[in-house]
């Protein structure tokens, strides 16, 4: 077993071991010492991650006060293994309670919850080893757009496990026209630098913010737009959505957009059906048809669940009534779903459709613009490569 602890790619325990899943290695993790510290070890954590990438856990939801500026301090767990119930949790091992912002590969990205007295701090966290790292961050309020870009492949984790925060924001020049602006935050340098992209645009961000795919940040608009940044090269662009969804329907669909095989998918979900499109060329603006499914079908196929739906989605809704069909969130062939009053995971490959709970279940305002996004166990480990930024401490690198 100590033997373990020298192995390399080239061996052959380490070849078995890193193909397994994440799961299983976290359980193996207690066999011995030597075991432990070879999943443990950053070149291990790389090859695993290259080998097996990361397999959709679940999906987390949190709920928003309607009129309230207070933050609802705890969340739903909704796991994807049919045999795992919903779980109410909070991030138990970080110092405070927290909102959730975004997730990227098995890091999760929080913020301290509002009303508070002091400035707000932006948590990352891998909530499987509960490690975690923090920073202030100014004039942060929550409505503020915040994504988290982390990717082991093009910046791989064997020497240390870097990141990037991005905060949009929408503003308006002399000229009254609105854009978009771009501040970064690195774990590199442990500081905040102002983008000189500017992305002029008078859509309004709406869910699914800051999905992540090759490097490249995706913000769905209420405009058929999708603005993308890409984090390394600093540069914007606005994509049309592969259907304008305010046109050719009775009641205006629902959309969502999400990453599945490292490419940004967009789902639309209307009186025809579920439809899943994948971008196969930013430039060109080149959609490809992945998934359609007419909802007759689905209600013949479950009639206990959707009784009625292909009907009641052709009547007119009243202005303002919370649509029927609603899509919150999409990761690895898995939809996240609201029926009428109930969450379901869709799966596109499959066409099958799970009954995850009610919303009633979740609390009090489950309707009210909640976040839902994706969650994969990771091996990552979560210390970056300045010595003042370790697991567990906090920083105050000031934003410029």
């Amino acid at each position: 077993m100590e033997d373990l602890r020298v192995m390399n790619d080239g061996d052959i325990p380490f070849d078995v071991l890193s193909r397994l899943p994440t799961k299983t290695l976290v359980e193996m993790r207690s066999v011995s010492k030597g075991w432990h510290e070879l999943i443990s070890d950053r070149s291990f954590v790389q090859a695993q991650f290259q080998k097996t990438g990361l397999t959709l856990s679940g999906f987390i939801f949190q709920e928003k006060y309607q009129k309230c500026l207070d933050d609802i301090k705890t969340f739903s767990y909704m796991p994807v293994n049919a045999d795992s119930k919903v779980q109410k949790m909070v991030l138990g091992f970080l110092p405070e309670d927290v909102v959730i912002l975004a997730s990227c590969n098995g890091l999760v990205c929080c913020r301290s919850c509002f009303p508070t007295h002091r400035p707000t701090i932006i948590y990352v966290c891998n909530p499987l080893f509960e490690k975690w790292v923090s920073f202030e961050v100014a004039q942060l309020d929550r409505f503020s757009n915040i994504a988290l870009a982390f990717d082991p492949i093009l910046d791989p984790v064997n020497t240390s496990t870097n990141f990037r925060i991005v905060r949009i924001q929408q503003l308006e020049n002399e000229q009254e026209e609105l854009h978009y602006s771009f501040k970064i935050y690195s774990s590199k340098t442990g500081t905040w630098k102002e983008s000189n992209e500017v992305c002029y645009s008078k859509g309004n961000l709406l869910k699914n913010k800051g999905i992540y795919a090759k490097g490249i940040l995706h913000w769905l608009t209420d405009t058929d737009q999708i603005l993308a940044f890409d984090t390394e090269k600093e540069l914007s662009l606005l994509i049309s959505s592969p259907i304008p969804v305010l046109e050719f329907f009775i009641n205006v669909p629902g959309t969502c957009i999400g990453e599945s095989m490292g490419l940004l998918h967009f789902i639309m979900i209307c009186e025809d059906g579920i439809i899943v499109w994948y971008l196969e060329d930013y430039f060109e603006t080149k959609w490809m048809l992945k998934h359609s499914k007419r909802l007759q079908v689905i209600e013949e196929e479950n009639p206990r669940m959707f009784f009625k739906l292909h009907k009641s989605m052709q009547q007119k809704l009243v202005a303002g009534m919370d649509p029927l069909m609603d899509p919150l969130a999409f990761k690895d062939e898995v939809l996240l779903m609201r029926v009428y009053s109930t969450i379901y995971f869709y799966h596109t490959e499959t066409g099958k459709v799970m009954e995850v709970c009610n919303v009633a279940s979740l609390g009090p305002n489950p309707y009210v613009d909640p976040s839902a996004i994706p969650y994969s166990l990771s091996l990552v480990p979560l210390n970056v490569s300045l010595s003042h930024f370790d697991s567990n401490s906090n920083i105050n690198p000031s934003e410029n």
